[in-house]
This record gives C-alpha cells, sequence and structure tokens, in this order.
C-alpha cells in the first residue's frame, strides 16, 4: 500500500468493531448488548519474522586442540546464544472471522506481509496458529485459515456498504496500545474517500476515536454484517484526531471471494491508460458536461486495442453502467469476470460509439509485461524510468542513446542504465550508466515495463533480490550481480 503524508497504515494490535443504525434511527441509550453479541468474531493477529542473530555474529574461529583460547571463545558464544533474541519483535493487527465452518478470518495485508509465523488469538484468549490463503496489495486485504476444529468460532457475514449513510452512528470496541476491550462511538463522517492509497479507493470516514492497531478489524452495521474494514487514520500526531478510514465491504467481498476460490486476485483488464475528464477536455470534445474517463493510450494487442477503442476516446458507460468519474471506471473493470464480453460506450467525434470488448485478466497482463510500470516501483520521466525498488533508471535501447553512451553495437537486447542513484547497493556492485542489463532472474529485460514486472514478481513471491546478467558499457564485459530489492 502506498504510503503519503500523514495517513499512517494501522498495525498494531487494535480491533475495531463499527455499528451503525439505520436511517432516521435515534442514539441507542446503550451498545452493550451489539458489543457483547460481536466480540467473539473479532480477532487479534500476530505476525512474526524469523530471523536468526546467529548467523549475522561471527561464528567460533578455530584453534589448535587445547588452546587456551578455546575455552574462552566457546563461553563467549554459549552467553551470546543464551542473551540474543531468536526472533525480532510481532507485528500486530486485527482481524474477523467471516467463515467459522472453513476457519477464513479476514485482515489488512500489511499486517501479514512478509510474515513467516502467524497467530490468531481470539476474544478467549485462545492462540491458534494461522496460515495465509492469499492476500491483495491493491486493496490491503488478506486471508487467512485456522483450524476450525480447534475451536468454537464465531463468525460474521458481509453486508452491503452502499447502504451507508453520512451521519449514522457507529460503535467502535478495540484493544489501541494493548489496553485490552475500549469501546468509543462517533458517526460516518463521510463515504467515497480517496486517499492515493491505491487505485481503488472508496474509503468510509469516521470520527469515532480510533488510534494506532486497529487495522483489520471490521466495521458492522445494527444487522451485525460488516460493512467495512479499517486500514488507515489520518494524523499529523500519530493519535486520533477523528479521522479514520475503512474499505467498504462491497470492495473488499469480490476480493475475498477470489482469495478463497484461487489463493490470488484474478480482476478484469482493459488495457487502457486513462485520466479525468476536466471541463475544458469536455468542452473541446463538444460533450455537454465534464464526466468520464479519458483514453490516452491503449496497450499494444490488449482488450481494448482488439475492440478498436481509441486514445481520445472517452469511455462513459461500462456494461450498463455510466462511467461519472474517471476513477471509478477501474474498479468496475477489475470487477468484471475475465472473458466476458463487455459493452464500452464511448464519445469520440462528438458521438456515441458502443463497442464490444472481450476483459482480460489483469495479474497475467502484469505478469508478461504488458502493464506500463506502477508507481509503487518506478517513475517515468522524458522516457527514462526509474525502479526505484533497485536504485536504478533505465530506458529502452535505441540509436540515439547508445549513441550518447558511445555504443557501438546495434544488436543489444534489454534495457540501458541511464542513472543510478547515490549510495544504493546498485552503484555499490558497479553498475553505472551506459550498462546494458540483458536479463533478471535469467528473463529476458527487453523493455523497462518487463524489467519492472521481473522484479514486481519476484518480490511478490518473497525474494529479498534479484538476479541481473549485465554487459559493463555494452563492450561485452557480461557478469551476474545480485541486487537487493529495496522495501
Amino acid at each position: 500500500m502506498k504510503q503519503i503524508s500523514k495517513f499512517l497504515v494501522l498495525s498494531l494490535s487494535l480491533t475495531i468493531i463499527f455499528i451503525t443504525s439505520g436511517a432516521h434511527a435515534k442514539a441507542p441509550e446503550s451498545f452493550a448488548d451489539q458489543a457483547e453479541k460481536l466480540l467473539p468474531a473479532v480477532v487479534n493477529i500476530s505476525s512474526t519474522q524469523i530471523i536468526d542473530d546467529k548467523e549475522k555474529l561471527p561464528k567460533l574461529p578455530e584453534f589448535p586442540p587445547g588452546s587456551p583460547f578455546e575455552d574462552f571463545f566457546e563461553e563467549f558464544m554459549d552467553r551470546r546464544d543464551q542473551f540474543s533474541p531468536s526472533n525480532p519483535p510481532a507485528s500486530l493487527g486485527s482481524g474477523f472471522v467471516i467463515d467459522a465452518k472453513n476457519g477464513y478470518i479476514v485482515t489488512n495485508n500489511h499486517v501479514i506481509k512478509d510474515a513467516d509465523e502467524v497467530r490468531v488469538t481470539l476474544h478467549d484468549d485462545t492462540t491458534l496458529e494461522a496460515t495465509i490463503v492469499g492476500f491483495d496489495e491493491k486493496t490491503d486485504l488478506a486471508l487467512l485459515k485456522v483450524d476450525p476444529e480447534s475451536t468454537d468460532l464465531k463468525d460474521v457475514k458481509f453486508g452491503n456498504s452502499d447502504e451507508m449513510r453520512v451521519g449514522d452512528w457507529v460503535l467502535a470496541i478495540g484493544n489501541p496500545f494493548g489496553l485490552g476491550g475500549t469501546v468509543t462511538a462517533g458517526i460516518i463522517s463521510a463515504r467515497q474517500r480517496n486517499i492515493n492509497a491505491g487505485p481503488y479507493d472508496d474509503f468510509l470516514q469516521t470520527d469515532a476515536s480510533i488510534n494506532r492497531g486497529n487495522s483489520g478489524g471490521p466495521m458492522f452495521n445494527m444487522n451485525g454484517e460488516v460493512i467495512g474494514i479499517n486500514t488507515a487514520i489520518y494524523s499529523p500526531s500519530g493519535g486520533s484526531v477523528g479521522i479514520g478510514f475503512a474499505i467498504p465491504s462491497n470492495l473488499a467481498k469480490p476480493v475475498i471471494e477470489q482469495l478463497i476460490k484461487y489463493g490470488k486476485t484474478r480482476r478484469g483488464w482493459l488495457g487502457v491508460r486513462i485520466q479525468s475528464v476536466t471541463d475544458e477536455i469536455a468542452e473541446s470534445l463538444g460533450l455537454d458536461e465534464a464526466k468520464g474517463a479519458l483514453v490516452a493510450s491503449v496497450a499494444p494487442n490488449g482488450p481494448a486495442d482488439k475492440a478498436k477503442i481509441q486514445a481520445g476516446d472517452i469511455i462513459i458507460q461500462f456494461n450498463g453502467k455510466t462511467i461519472r468519474e474517471m476513477r471509478t471506471l477501474p474498479r468496475i473493470v477489475a470487477e468484471t469476470p475475465i472473458g466476458e464480453k463487455a459493452k464500452v460506450t464511448v464519445w469520440r467525434n462528438g458521438k456515441k460509439i458502443t463497442l464490444t470488448v472481450k476483459i482480460g485478466e489483469l495479474e497475467k497482463a502484469e505478469e508478461e509485461g504488458l502493464i506500463s510500470a506502477t508507481k509503487k516501483h518506478s517513475e517515468l520521466t522524458k522516457g527514462e524510468t526509474k525502479i526505484k525498488s533497485v536504485g536504478i533508471t533505465v530506458a529502452s535501447v535505441s540509436p540515439k542513446i547508445l549513441e550518447k553512451f558511445g555504443i557501438t553495437k546495434n544488436d543489444i537486447s534489454g534495457v540501458i542504465v541511464t542513472n543510478v542513484a547515490k549510495d544504493s547497493e546498485a552503484a555499490k556492485k558497479g553498475i553505472k550508466a551506459g550498462d546494458i542489463i540483458l536479463e533478471i532472474n535469467q528473463q529476458t529485460a527487453a523493455t523497462p515495463e518487463k524489467a519492472i514486472s521481473i522484479i514486481e514478481k519476484a518480490e511478490k513471491s518473497g525474494r529479498k533480490s534479484v538476479l541481473m546478467l549485465v554487459d559493463h558499457g555494452g563492450k561485452g564485459d557480461v557478469r551476474f550481480i545480485a541486487i537487493k530489492i529495496k522495501k
């Protein structure tokens, strides 16, 4: 999940339960009955990365038998092992049971990210080992599984988050800062908030007192249905200032269903890059109002390209749904079944045109390098792509750029390094501007997009470094260099 100023992702052990009243309902005299009913379905989650500190310290030197130093160093090593912790502090968060029969639990992805061990603590203090079924970085959601036979689990169901109204009462029940059960109340402050956390931002906002630690906690309506999952707070100081955000259940539910079915997400893909339609753009294209999503470019051989969608088209309707704002299109497309033939209405040359698009798979397109570099890993400027995670800037090979670096070869299949971040590991390993990266993890890096796709795939699979085949200066001096992936 992308970090932004003052938006703090919450990763301590706090479980927040929101309960909203129905339309025009008065504030209840007490929330005690609802809290008592829902608490058993809420869990605390701890995740741990196993680090063997012994590997970080020098090993016992070898001495001749009977050497006086042998006993001294053996005693030193024994004392070191006794007082060195084998594991780092646990990362804490919250979650809730959605399927007691199968032991499924929902939480935030950042709570369990990079974890080697995950443990779930129930309301009655029972602790269970959990396995990670799947996760989704784009919505910051993860699905865990525990043994349903080991204890009596209580579950809750997803509800309809679209029924939430600004001003509805909310109730928060949690464990902020490890203090134990704490209850606060407030209202729903706003809907459809975009905090630049991901491509599908559509947060519910509340003023209920939420502090660090409510990651993965559920939000309920008065029927006991989950309508949101807490993810972030706005806080200049780090404490609660009455602005918290939760992922709506209608966004989370299809993601969780895919994780249960496939162990990963399988989103629909249209194959276009889009931008907002301003009043000036609408007027210049003869559109009566600023609406829809303007197609800036079309991925070659992608679904949109095959359906004859063109750069400059404004997508105003997708599968019968009106596109009022640009940011609503990615979510609608993502939720469309792969392989479905969708009707897309575009505004072109002053009139509406309806085309049929066969929806592709987003994840497959990412793996094949068909999608431009993501902002998480890269930054595109003047035809060059900065790959932040490995500290280098690259560009596609062209006669002009080869001439710039004095490279006479013209049959190069790879990307050329145009800049190396100062003090980066790439710089320390000797990679310089003018070097050609031929392969990454034994896969041809023919374009910057392909290079980033390989690095992203390696990170998702748990790798901490990538192996690059580098031709120094394009002079045939080829060797492998391992570069760590910077978080």
